[in-house]
C-alpha cells in the first residue's frame, strides 16, 4: 500500500530511538552511528526487526546525520545504501505482519542558517537535496524530517524533499519547555509553513518526554488540517548505576501517549531512551482505539519565524509605508541601496501596531528581485512580523518567497489568465495567502456584481491549482472618490458580498479613497471605519496617521474586541489631538532607550550601531562606551530573552550589532595605549562524535559581546585536544556543547581530563539531552539551559 493512501485511514506506528540502543550496543563515544551501517548491518538490521516485530508501522532508515558536512559523496551514497537495504533486511525477516514502511531519516545539519549563522539557505537546500536524492534512489517509501529546532531548516529540508522527489514528507520539530522551537516558533506558526508548502504530516519529537509535549501536541491538533506526529523522549536522563536511563518507564510512556492518540494524534512513536518495548506497549494499548478524523481547519493564516496571524479574529492592520509611490526619500534610498533606512521604517510600523508589513520596492532603475530578496531577508533579522511581499515581477516574487522564513502574504493576483497561471504555482509551491484583486481582461468593473463575478472565477482557478480559498483574500479595490462618487459605495457592497457570499476575507488600500483631496486622512478614517462595518478583514494602512489608529481602536472597543476597552485606554493617548491629522511619520520610538547606541544594538542595526560608535570615540572613553552603553543594551536583551520576550534571533542580531560597535572600539584602541580589560580566556567546544554546533558559536558571540576572550575549538573536538588547551590558556571556563544522546560519554571524558590536568577550571555544559542533576552526574560545575546563562554564570565567576 501506498503510505500516503495509508495515512489518511489508519494509525500509524513509528519506531523508537537509535542511537541509545546503539550504546547498548557498543556504540563507542566519538562513533558516526552512520558508519554501522557499513561496519555492523546486522545490529542495524536486529534493532529495525524488533521495532518491526513489535507492531511499528514505519522504521527510520538510520541515516538521521548522513550529509555532506559529515562524509564525502562515495561514503554518503553508501551509507545511505546500506541504511536503507538494512532496513528493508528487517522489513522482510519480521515476523509482524502489519503494512510496513522505510522513511529516509533527515535530522538537522548542525549549523545555524544565515543571517543568525554562516551557512546559507540555498547551501542548506543543497545538502539535504544529496541526501534525498539518494534515498529516493535507493528505495525509500518516504521521507522523514525530524528533531529541526529552527523553522528556516526545516523549510530548506521540506523544500528539498519537495524538488528532488515524489515521497511523502513527514516533518516533526523538536520543541523546547517553552512551547517554542529554539529560534522562536509556535506551534502555529510551523503548521502555517508546513502545511502551505505541503508536508503530509506535522508534529513533535524529542526533548521532552509525551507529559511535557501535551500541550503542544494540543495546540498542533487545534490548527492542523493534516496529521499530528508525536514521537517523544522517554522523559529526561539520568545517572543509574553508572548508566544512562530516562525517567519515564515504558508502562508510564505509553499510557501518556495514548492518552494523546485518544485526543488526535495519528502518528506515534518514541525519541531518544524509547526501545522496542516501549512502542510494544504502546501498540498493545492504543492498538483497540478508532483513528480520530482529522479535521479540515478553514483558518486564513500567514506566519513569521515566531508567530502566526489569524485572519478573522480582529482587524488585520498592514503598514504600507516601505513602498516607494510617492515617497521621494524611499527612492532614494533604494537606489543608494540604504537598507538602513528600509529596516528603520519597518521597526517603526511594528512599534506603532501593525501586525503584518507590506513590502515593495519596485522602481523601474533597480534590480528588483535582488532588492526584494535582500529587504525580506534583512527585514526578517529585526523585526518578527509576517511580511506581505509585494510585487508584479512574478521572478521577483518567486526569489523573495522562497528565501521567506514563515509563510507570507502574496500581493497580488488578479482574474487575468497571464497572472494567475505565473503567482498560483508559486502559491503552491511556498505556500502563502495571496491577495486576489477583483479585475481582469475588461478591467475593473463597475459594478459589485462584477467584482464578485472576478473572485469567484479566481476561487475556481486557485481551486484547480490545489489552492483553498482560505488561502484567498480578495482586494475589491478601493477608487479615488473624487473622480467618481460612487465608486466606495461599489467597494463596499463589494466587500460585504464577498464575506457573505464566498465566506472569504478582504483587504484593502485604504487610502486610495481620498487621492487628490485634502486632509486625506479625514476621510481615509471615516471609509475605513464603513468598510470594516461591511467586513473588511485587512487594511493596508499608514500607522502613523492619527484618524486611522484611531478608527482602529474604537472599533475594536465598540464591537467586543478589546475586554475593558484596555488597548483604546492604553494606545489612545498615543496620537495627535483631533487638529493635527497625522503623527509625524518615522517619529523616533528611541525615547524607552537611553542612546541611539542602545536603541540600534537593541534592534539589531548593525551598520547603525557601527557609526554611532564610530562617532562617539571621538568624545567618549572607549570602555565608557562598552560599560556605559553596549552592555546595558545587551542586559536588556537578554532579560528579554530569559523572560520568553526576546527570540533567539532577536538575541543574535542585537549580539551582530554588539559586535560591530566592538570592532570599531577595537581599530581605536589599537592605535592607543588604552588598557584592555582582562577577564581571562574561555575555552568552548562541541565534544568529539557530535558536529553540531549552532549552540556552541552562540555561546561565543554572546560570551565576546561581554568582553570575554573566546578560543573556538570547533566540532568533534577529542577530550584530550580541549583538556590541552586548557591547560595551555590556564583557561578559568570550558564551555562543552553536546546535542545528541551518543556523545555524552564523550563530555563526560573531556570533564574527566580536564579536571585531571586544570583542576581549577570551571566546566559548564549545555545541549538538548542534558539535564542539571546529568550535568551533575558527569562531573560539570555547571548546567546552563541557553547561552545567556554561561554569560551570566562567566560574570559570576570572573566577575562583571
Amino acid at each position: 500500500m501506498n503510505f500516503r493512501e495509508f495515512i489518511k485511514t489508519n494509525k500509524v506506528y513509528l519506531d523508537g530511538g537509535m542511537g541509545t540502543m546503539l550504546q547498548s550496543h557498543g556504540l563507542k563515544a566519538g562513533e558516526y552511528p552512520e558508519m554501522w551501517n557499513i561496519t555492523h548491518p546486522e545490529i542495524i538490521s536486529g534493532i529495525h526487526k524488533q521495532y518491526f516485530d513489535v507492531g511499528s508501522n514505519v522504521v527510520c532508515a538510520n541515516t538521521f546525520g548522513a550529509n555532506s558536512l559529515k562524509f564525502d559523496d562515495r561514503q554518503l551514497e553508501q551509507v545511505v545504501k546500506t541504511a536503507i537495504e538494512n532496513a528493508a533486511a528487517a522489513r522482510d525477516k519480521s515476523r509482524g505482519t502489519q503494512p510496513k514502511f522505510i522513511a529516509l531519516d533527515i535530522g538537522p545539519s548542525g549549523r545555524l542558517l544565515r543571517p543568525l549563522g554562516d551557512f546559507d539557505f540555498e547551501d542548506a537546500v543543497s545538502l539535504f537535496a544529496k541526501t534525498v536524492k539518494l534515498g529516493a534512489k535507493y528505495g525509500a517509501d518516504l521521507v522523514f524530517i525530524e528533531t529541526m529546532n529552527d523553522s528556516y531548516e526545516t523549510k530548506a529540508a521540506l523544500l528539498a524533499v519537495k524538488e528532488n522527489c515524489d515521497l511523502p514528507v513527514l516533518v516533526s520539530n523538536a520543541y523546547g519547555s517553552d512551547g517554542k522551537l529554539m529560534t522562536g516558533a509556535s506551534p502555529r506558526a510551523m503548521v502555517a509553513m508546513l502545511e502551505g508548502m505541503g508536508a503530509d504530516a506535522v508534529g513533535a519529537n524529542c526533548s521532552l518526554g509525551p507529559a511535557q509535549l501535551a500541550g503542544v501536541v494540543r495546540e498542533l491538533l487545534s490548527c492542523a488540517s493534516v496529521p499530528v506526529i508525536l514521537k517523544p523522549n522517554a522523559g529526561l536522563p539520568r545517572i543509574e548505576n553508572g548508566e544512562t536511563v530516562f525517567d519515564v518507564s515504558p508502562e508510564e510512556f505509553a499510557d501518556e501517549v495514548t492518552a494523546l492518540i485518544k485526543e488526535g494524534v495519528r502518528l506515534a512513536g518514541g525519541c531518544c531512551g524509547t526501545t522496542p518495548r516501549h512502542i510494544q506497549l504502546l501498540t498493545a494499548k492504543s492498538g483497540s482505539i478508532e483513528p480520530c478524523d482529522v479535521v479540515f481547519k478553514r483558518t486564513t493564516v500567514v506566519s513569521s519565524y515566531t508567530h502566526s496571524v489569524e485572519f478573522g479574529n480582529e482587524p488585520i492592520l498592514i503598514g504600507e509605508r516601505i513602498n516607494p509611490t510617492g515617497k521621494k526619500r524611499f527612492k532614494q534610498a533604494l537606489v543608494e541601496n540604504d537598507i538602513g533606512y528600509i529596516l528603520n521604517e519597518g521597526v517603526n510600523q511594528q512599534d506603532r501596531g501593525v501586525h503584518i508589513l507590506d513590502v515593495n520596492v519596485g522602481l523601474p532603475d533597480i534590480d528588483e528581485p535582488r532588492m526584494l530578496c535582500g529587504a525580506v531577508c534583512h527585514l526578517q533579522s529585526v523585526v518578527n512580523l509576517p511580511l506581505q511581499i509585494d510585487t508584479a515581477d512574478a521572478d521577483a516574487m518567486e526569489k523573495a518567497l522562497r528565501r521567506y522564513n514563515g509563510k507570507a502574504m502574496i500581493n497580488s493576483v488578479n482574474g487575468k489568465e497571464e497572472s494567475m497561471s505565473s503567482i498560483f504555482p508559486l502559491v503552491k509551491k511556498y505556500g502563502g495567502v495571496v491577495v486576489a484583486l477583483t479585475l481582469d481582461e475588461d478591467g475593473i468593473p463597475e459594478t459589485a456584481e462584477g467584482r464578485v463575478s472576478i473572485a469567484r472565477k479566481i476561487l475556481d482557478t486557485a481551486a484547480s491549482y490545489g489552492i483553498d480559498k482560505k488561502d484567498i483574500v480578495f482586494d475589491p479595490l478601493a477608487m479615488t472618490v473624487s473622480a467618481d462618487t460612487s465608486s466606495p459605495s461599489v467597494t463596499l457592497e463589494a466587500l460585504k458580498r464577498i464575506k457573505g457570499e464566498l465566506g472569504c476575507h478582504t483587504s484593502l488600500g485604504v487610502s486610495n479613497v481620498s487621492f487628490g483631496l485634502p486632509c486625506r486622512d479625514a476621510i481615509n478614517g471615516t471609509f475605513f471605519a464603513l468598510a470594516l462595518e461591511n467586513g473588511l478583514s485587512a487594511a493596508i494602512m499608514n500607522p502613523y496617521s492619527a484618524d486611522m489608529m484611531k478608527t482602529y481602536y474604537s472599533f475594536k472597543a465598540l464591537h467586543n474586541m478589546d475586554e475593558n476597552c484596555t488597548g483604546y485606554i492604553e494606545n489612545i493617548s498615543n496620537f495627535t489631538p483631533a487638529s493635527t491629522t497625522t503623527v509625524q511619520e518615522g517619529a523616533k520610538t528611541e525615547t524607552e532607550y537611553k542612546t541611539d547606541l542602545q536603541y540600534a544594538v537593541v534592534k539589531g542595526f548593525k551598520d547603525k550601531a557601527g557609526k554611532i560608535t564610530q562617532d562617539l570615540l571621538k568624545t567618549v572613553a572607549p570602555l565608557d562606551i562598552v560599560q556605559n552603553e553596549i552592555i546595558p543594551a545587551l542586559n536588556t536583551v537578554g532579560k528579554g530573552f530569559e523572560e520568553k520576550r526576546v527570540y533567539l534571533p532577536q538575541l543574535l542580531m542585537s549580539a551582530e550589532a554588539a559586535k560591530t560597535a566592538f570592532e570599531q572600539i577595537k581599530t581605536f584602541m589599537s592605535g592607543t595605549s588604552v588598557k584592555k580589560s582582562d577577564k581571562g580566556t574561555i575555552v568552548i567546544a562541541t565534544v568529539e562524535g557530535d558536529i553540531h554546533d549552532i549552540g556552541k558559536n552562540i555561546v561565543k558571540l554572546l560570551l565576546e559581546n561581554y568582553g570575554y576572550d573566546v578560543v573556538d575549538l570547533g566540532k568533534d573536538v577529542p577530550p584530550e585536544t580541549v583538556s590541552k588547551k586548557v591547560l595551555e590558556l590556564k583557561s578559568p571556563i570550558a564551555v562543552l556543547s553536546a546535542l545528541m544522546t551518543t556523545t555524552v560519554p564523550s563530555m563526560e571524558e573531556t570533564i574527566k581530563q580536564i579536571k585531571e590536568t586544570s583542576p581549577n577550571c570551571k566546566t559548564v555544559v549545555g545541549g538538548a539531552v542534558l539535564t542539571r542533576e546529568y550535568a551533575d552526574v558527569i562531573g560539570a560545575d555547571m548546567y546552563s539551559k541557553d547561552a545567556m546563562g554561561v554569560v551570566r554564570y562567566a560574570e559570576k565567576i570572573l566577575g562583571k
